[in-house]
């Protein structure tokens, strides 16, 4: 993940690490792109050549092609998604004449957030079936350790994530056997910047008689198309909640069924809800005391579900919406 790497630390010996810090975005692939020529006598070039992998088809005439293209940056992070990646301490020590040992690698992250400049710890998890021990893991000449982390992203701006691998360093004798063995660490930071993929902006208003409208235009912020699951609204608990979109009029068993909007990059969709006060509900009851104090009433939260173009899920919650009393 080579995205804005900040300094390291390294401890004070002078003598390169026996062990490398490689971390790498975990990022689906996407399908490789291709531009067919057209078939002519007057081209000395073989159709085939432009396809992604030439076979001996060669009229197919679709921009799309079965063979995955792997990500070449880091690429963009986004508020509501889960950003993982792979952390993979190497030990760059040769199999053949190897004057040293490597033993106990342990390897630490933690997330640095605009919220906790501090950083919060992460849990990895192994990327193979074994249980990692308390000490830390063996790790052969030319093999590798490999972590998982994965974090949900709930806020925009900067983020560094410290990676910390710490081993011990053993000298070898020319009969193979330890002489002496130190324990180094060294520490990798990775900055990268979360944005906001959808952009919400509310507006409510009142209809009389208990009954407010509360209207929502969501804007795709990404490069790339955005499948809505879910668009819903969290009532607070004096209000019932009506959707006035798409499943409008629709039975519960038909609404599941229902195709869902997919917002194309900057496109903007409008939604809307009736929320509605129950009946029998009194202002300032015991029930009520979490309704601001001012000229505003608590209608509820905005919740919204979406799948990107290669599948993976986001979830964003808005703060609670309200409306003139």
């Amino acid at each position: 993940m080579a995205h804005n790497r900040l300094p390291s630390a390294v401890d004070p010996l002078k003598t390169p690490h026996s062990v490398s810090l490689k971390v790498l975005r975990l990022s689906r692939p996407s399908l490789a792109s291709q531009y067919p020529l057209p078939a002519s006598a007057s081209l000395s070039i073989a159709p085939t050549a432009s396809l992604a992998y030439p076979a001996a088809r060669t009229n197919d005439k679709f921009i799309l092609s079965p063979v995955l293209n792997l990500p070449e940056a880091f690429g963009s992070a986004y508020v509501g998604e889960t950003f993982s990646c792979t952390l993979c301490a190497n030990n760059e020590i040769l199999p053949e004449n190897a004057t040293k040992a490597v033993s106990g690698v342990r390897v630490q992250a933690d997330m640095q957030t605009p919220s906790t400049p501090n950083g919060i710890p992460l849990d990895l998890s192994s990327a193979s079936e074994a249980e990692p021990g308390k000490h830390g893991e063996d790790v052969s000449p030319g093999e590798s350790l490999q972590k998982i982390l994965r974090f949900e992203l709930k806020e925009e701006g900067n983020h560094v994530l410290a990676v910390t691998v710490t081993y011990t360093e053993t000298s070898l004798a020319s009969e193979g056997k330890p002489t002496g063995g130190k324990v180094r660490t060294f520490r990798k930071l990775y900055q990268f910047v979360a944005q906001q993929l959808l952009s919400v902006r509310t507006k409510a208003g009142e209809l009389g008689h208990g009954k407010h409208l509360l209207e929502a235009q969501l804007e795709n912020m990404g490069e790339s198309p955005v499948s809505l699951e879910d668009v819903r609204v969290n009532p607070h608990e004096m209000y019932h909640a009506r959707s006035l979109n798409w499943e409008l009029d629709l039975s519960e068993e038909e609404a599941k069924h229902t195709i869902m909007p997919v917002l194309q990059a900057r496109e903007v969709i409008q939604v809307a809800f009736l929320l509605e006060e129950k009946t029998g509900e009194k202002e300032g009851g015991e029930e009520n005391q979490d309704q601001s104090s001012d000229s505003r009433k608590v209608l509820g939260q905005l919740a919204i579900q979406w799948r990107t173009l290669l599948g993976d899920k986001g979830t964003l919650s808005t703060g609670w919406l309200t409306a003139r009393r």
